[in-house]
């Protein structure tokens, strides 16, 4: 069988187009814009819309050399980059000062206090204790200096005052065993309240097992003696 001929074409006309059967490839898609592009474009259209601005009068030079300027030294408009902190005064470092040194003063006679219980001086201990309470009070390392206060007390001036400094201390100290043993030895030797003396004693030894040891509290916390006693006492319900 022949393949059929092309139709004639009329004279003057063009010839029809082949339309071909064999389907065309996909158009290619772009190549990726790489991150190097992207920036270069960018740079390029910021640099056309600033000439634009400038051509309309927006950006003088005067005010691009001094964005120019503060790009350079690391400062923006309304940003804080290089930003290096509060500015502090004279005055701040001065009140600083002062207060670190307060706390040094008090610290320091805390501890002496402290020393001076360990040796058995107890006068000079409740001295020292008692200076702490009365010019740091508004500092709340006081709290732990008016435990040593009531402590000394114990031994050598009122029990009643001790016991209620112990109390005071106990709720503004609230958690912190030491308080909490004393006053259970106290309250059961002097004040005759078992039961009281039970619930502050657990409280003491949930956080501090220690507490149930007379030579911990002896020789380690160094309480007076007397306090010892007390605790001796309760631990043996004599």
């Amino acid at each position: 069988m022949h393949p059929s001929a092309p139709p004639p074409v009329a004279a003057g006309a063009s010839p029809a187009k082949t339309v071909s059967t064999t389907p065309s490839p996909p158009p290619s898609a772009p190549p990726p814009r790489t991150a190097a592009a992207g920036r270069r474009q960018l740079l390029v259209s910021g640099s056309g819309s600033l000439l634009a601005l400038a051509a309309a009068g927006v950006i003088t030079s005067s005010s691009s050399s001094t964005s120019y300027a503060r790009a350079a030294g690391g400062e923006s408009d309304g940003a804080l980059v290089g930003f290096a902190g509060p500015v502090v005064t004279e005055a701040e470092r001065a009140a600083s000062a002062a207060v670190s040194r307060r706390v040094g003063e008090a610290v320091g006679l805390l501890e002496r206090g402290r020393a001076l219980q360990a040796r058995g001086d107890f006068p000079e201990a409740l001295a020292s204790f008692t200076g702490v309470v009365r010019e740091y009070a508004d500092l709340a390392l006081s709290e732990y200096a008016r435990v040593g206060r009531a402590l000394v007390l114990y031994e050598i001036g009122d029990r009643d005052e001790s016991i209620a400094e112990m109390e005071d201390v106990s709720i503004a100290l609230k958690g912190y065993p030491e308080i909490h043993a004393a006053l259970a030895a106290a309250l059961y030797a002097d004040k005759h309240a078992a039961l009281l003396a039970e619930n502050q004693f657990a409280i003491a030894t949930l956080l501090d097992p220690h507490y149930t040891d007379l030579a911990y509290v002896r020789d380690t916390k160094h309480w007076p003696p007397s306090l010892v006693a007390s605790l001796h006492d309760f631990i043996t319900l004599t």
